[in-house]
C-alpha cells in the first residue's frame, strides 16, 4: 500500500520530483569531483614516494623530512648497509627540469631523479630495460611523460635545466619506461646519479671534484615488520640522520596535510548542504499534503503506512539523482585532458556514493517525524 501510494504521488507530480532528482545529481557531480580531485592531487603529489619499493627513509637531521632540504653523502648509505637487519639502501637525489622539442611542439615540465641503479629507488621497467652504471646519458622515463610526449624506447631527447646562469641542454636516451611515477606533480625522468648531478640545475658551473649528494635514502629491511625498530637501530648507529616511513613521509610532504584537509572539509559541507536541501524540500511536501495525510488516517491507513511512503518517495529521489549525477560525472570526466589531475579509485568513489544514497533518509527524517505527527482530525478540519 505504502509502496502504490509513493508511486502515484511521484507519477502525479513527476516534473517536481524530476526536478529535485536533478538537483541531487548536481550535489552528486560535486561531490566525486571533489573526491576525485582530493585522490589525485594527492597521487601526484605523493606517486614517486609511495611506489618506492623501500620500507624506510631516511633523511638528514632536522629538515622536518623535506627531501628538497635534505643533503646527505652516499657514505651514509654505504654504511646503512652494514646495519644488522638492512637487506639494501639506495640513495635517491631530486630535482628538476624541463623537456623540449625541435619541432616546436610545447616543452614538458619534470622531475630529474637521481637513483643508483639496482638499489632500492631503483623502478622496474614496464618496457625496454631498467639504468645500467656503465651506460652514461641513459634516462628511464614514466608512463605518463611518455603518453605526453610521445617518446619510445630507444628515442633520444633534450632536456633543459640551468647551470649558473645560463641555459643548458643534455641529450638523453630512452633506456626503458616504468609505471607513473610523478613527483609534486610533474612526470619522472630517472637517471643514475652520476648523470643526474651532471644534467641536474646548479648555482654554479658543476665540478668534478664535488662529491655527489643525494637528498634521501630508500632502505629496504630483511623484516618490513620490524620497521620501528629499524628505524631507532639507524638512527642511533648513523649521525646526522632522521628515519621515517613512507606514510610518515608522505604525511610531511609541503602542503600535503593541508591540501587534503581543505578538499575533505569542502566534501563534508557538501554532504551537509545535501541533507539540508533534502531535508527542506520533503517537509514543504509533507507540509502541503497535510489534509491528504489526515484523510489517508481516517480512514484507517496506519501511521507505518504514511511513513514509508514518504521513505520510498525520499529513496527514490535519492537514488535518481545519484545515478543521473554518477552517469553525467562520468561523462564529464571522459573530456578531461590528461593532465588534469582527477583519478576515481574504487574506494574514494564506493564512500562517496554511500554518503550520497544516506543523506537522503537523513535529510528526510525531519519530514517522515512531522508526516506521523499529523492528527487526522485536524489535518481535516474536525478538531474544535
Amino acid at each position: 500500500m505504502s509502496s502504490y501510494l509513493a508511486i502515484k504521488e511521484i507519477w502525479r507530480n513527476r516534473g517536481r520530483f524530476l526536478l529535485f532528482s536533478l538537483v541531487i545529481a548536481l550535489v552528486t557531480t560535486l561531490v566525486l569531483f571533489i573526491a576525485g580531485l582530493a585522490t589525485g592531487l594527492a597521487d601526484s603529489n605523493r606517486q614517486f614516494i609511495d611506489k618506492l619499493e623501500a620500507d624506510l627513509l631516511v633523511f638528514q637531521e632536522n629538515v622536518d623530512l623535506q627531501s628538497t632540504s635534505s643533503r646527505l653523502e652516499l657514505s651514509k648509505a654505504t654504511a646503512i648497509r652494514r646495519i644488522e637487519g638492512v637487506a639494501d639502501a639506495g640513495p635517491i637525489g631530486f630535482s628538476a627540469g624541463t623537456v623540449v622539442f625541435t619541432d616546436g611542439r610545447e616543452p614538458i615540465d619534470i622531475s630529474l631523479v637521481g637513483i643508483d641503479p639496482g638499489r632500492p629507488g631503483d623502478p622496474a621497467a614496464l618496457e625496454g630495460q631498467g639504468l645500467r652504471l656503465k651506460r652514461k646519458n641513459e634516462a628511464v622515463i614514466d608512463s605518463l611523460l611518455a603518453g605526453q610526449s610521445g617518446l619510445k624506447v630507444g628515442d633520444s631527447f633534450m632536456v633543459k635545466t640551468i647551470q649558473g646562469t645560463e641555459e643548458e641542454l643534455y641529450e638523453l636516451k630512452v633506456a626503458g619506461i616504468t609505471d607513473e611515477r610523478r613527483y609534486f606533480f610533474q612526470p619522472s625522468v630517472i637517471l643514475s646519479l652520476d648523470t643526474w648531478d651532471k644534467v641536474r640545475p646548479q648555482p654554479s658551473a658543476p665540478s668534478k671534484s664535488a662529491p655527489i649528494v643525494a637528498n634521501m635514502i630508500a632502505v629496504k629491511l630483511a623484516n618490513p615488520a620490524d620497521h620501528q625498530q629499524m628505524a631507532l637501530r639507524i638512527t642511533r648507529q648513523i649521525d646526522g640522520i632522521e628515519v621515517a616511513d613512507k606514510r610518515t613521509t608522505i604525511l610531511a610532504l609541503p602542503g600535503y596535510s593541508a591540501q587534503q584537509n581543505t578538499l575533505n572539509t569542502q566534501q563534508a559541507f557538501t554532504f551537509l548542504i545535501g541533507v539540508l536541501i533534502l531535508g527542506g524540500f520533503f517537509q514543504i511536501q509533507t507540509l502541503q499534503k497535510v489534509a491528504q495525510i489526515g484523510v489517508l488516517k481516517a480512514i484507517g491507513s496506519s501511521s507505518r503506512t504514511v511513513a514509508l511512503s514518504v521513505l520510498f518517495q525520499i529513496i527514490f529521489v535519492t537514488v535518481l539523482g545519484v545515478a543521473i549525477g554518477g552517469l553525467g560525472t562520468l561523462l564529464l570526466a571522459m573530456s578531461f585532458p590528461a593532465g588534469v589531475p582527477i583519478v576515481f579509485n574504487g574506494p574514494s568513489v564506493m564512500i562517496a556514493l554511500i554518503g550520497l544514497l544516506l543523506i537522503g533518509p537523513i535529510g528526510g527524517l525531519v519530514s517522515i517525524r512531522l508526516a506521523l505527527r499529523i492528527d487526522p482530525l485536524t489535518a481535516i478540519g474536525l478538531s474544535s
